[in-house]
């Protein structure tokens, strides 16, 4: 079997009408979807999913297109052998986020098509599943940090969809390392809004985004801890291990780490100096379906757990962690986008569902969904973003 054409192809579905208060990272849904698609000569077809982020689809797509003779002619079942060759020696070992990404799209569609190719489930071919329910969380179910609006958005995503987990970035502005503390304390206000309107027994996972420098940390951390959130994820820059650590063990809180960390080297220092509780690597641009799950083995030996992010797709990127996360035995919740989830039901075939903040493993060959070609729409929706400090 060898792989005769690779496609990739870039989709959103166009503005959100989302409030101008909100933060522009998921303003007009935030950024491209890009999707990658292999066709082998025996007909099989297998689809990925690389990570994007706003402003950065083209180094992506590059990197895939840059790939394309490597993998033209090439057998998808020798996955291991694709990564040693895309780190090794196209890389040159000097890897990106957007070569990771590029890597992450083609190895997953590899997976889709061995899947499909011996009639099987991903999991089954990862040495099984530990798990027939995935348990979920809700992300971009805010349209205001607005209190009212955030009280109302979340009892509705409790109430109408069973989510028994909520994460979102409480934070306004830029990303500053030395905020003023009255921006904390009103994104301390904003998790105790969410934690009256949900009651005591949803789980309120608390995002940063790398923004704050330790002491600033230390403050949110200390006076949100009364809230009693799941996590705080990502405190402090992810290249400042050290930075993570003091946050954590500073805090009774759990703190998260791992998003911006990309294949398993990026992660042994966090292992080795036991700098999170948790970490959350994307299966989108971290190698693959493969590689998390050897990141979560290596968690699994410091006691550290896995909760895969999940900014992408809720059909193909959701698929592949899906999978990854039915073999962990370190797995705690993976991240579901309910913002993007209309427009991934749109554009895939068997979709995966939610009920009651869990999602049932597909037992359909390979990723168990596909993407429906004629269904992807594409507008350029750029919206130049805040750049640096001065006007």
């Amino acid at each position: 079997m060898k792989i005769i054409d690779i496609k990739l192809f870039i989709a959103n579905p166009g503005e959100e009408n989302i409030d101008e208060n909100f933060s522009n990272e998921i303003k007009y849904f935030g950024k491209n979807l890009i999707f990658v698609k292999l066709v082998t000569d025996n007909g099989i077809i297998g689809w990925g999913e690389c990570y994007s982020q706003s402003d950065r689809d083209t180094q992506i797509t590059a990197h895939v297109e840059k790939l394309k003779p490597y993998v033209i002619d090439y057998d998808p079942k020798n996955i291991r052998n694709f990564i040693v060759g895309a780190y090794r020696d196209f890389s040159n070992k000097r890897p990106s986020m957007d070569f990771w990404c590029a890597v992450s799209g083609i190895e997953i569609a590899m997976w889709d098509i061995l899947g499909k190719y011996y009639e099987t489930p991903i999991y089954n071919l990862l040495g099984g599943k530990v798990r027939e329910n995935i348990k979920v969380y809700a992300n971009g179910w805010a349209s205001s940090l607005d209190h009212e609006s955030l009280a109302q958005d979340a009892t509705n995503i409790v109430q109408k969809r069973g989510f028994k987990a909520l994460k979102f970035d409480p934070f306004t502005g830029p990303w500053e390392d030395w905020p003023e503390n009255e921006i904390i304390f009103e994104a301390v206000k904003r998790v105790a809004t969410v934690r009256e309107a949900v009651g005591p027994k949803i789980d309120i996972l608390v995002e940063v985004h790398r923004r704050l420098s330790i002491s600033k940390a230390q403050i949110f951390s200390k006076e949100v801890e009364k809230y009693n959130p799941f996590w705080i994820e990502e405190p402090c820059i992810s290249e400042n291990i050290n930075a993570i650590k003091e946050v954590k063990n500073s805090t009774k809180i759990p703190v998260v780490t791992g998003e911006a960390l990309y294949s398993r080297n990026m992660f042994r220092e966090v292992f080795e100096k036991n700098a999170a509780d948790i970490i959350n690597p994307d299966i989108c641009n971290t190698g693959g379906i493969l590689e998390l799950s050897l990141i979560a083995s290596m968690a699994e030996t410091f006691s550290i757990g896995v909760s895969p992010h999940g900014w992408n797709s809720t059909g193909i990127g959701a698929s592949a962690a899906l999978h990854a996360s039915a073999i962990m035995n370190n797995f705690i919740i993976y991240e579901y986008m309910v913002h993007v989830e209309d427009y991934s039901k749109k554009i895939t075939t068997n979709h995966p569902e939610v009920e009651n903040s869990f999602i049932q493993l597909s037992k359909l060959p390979g990723l168990g969904t596909e993407i429906d070609e004629k269904k992807l729409t594409f507008k350029n929706n750029f919206k130049k973003r805040n750049f640096g400090n001065l006007d």
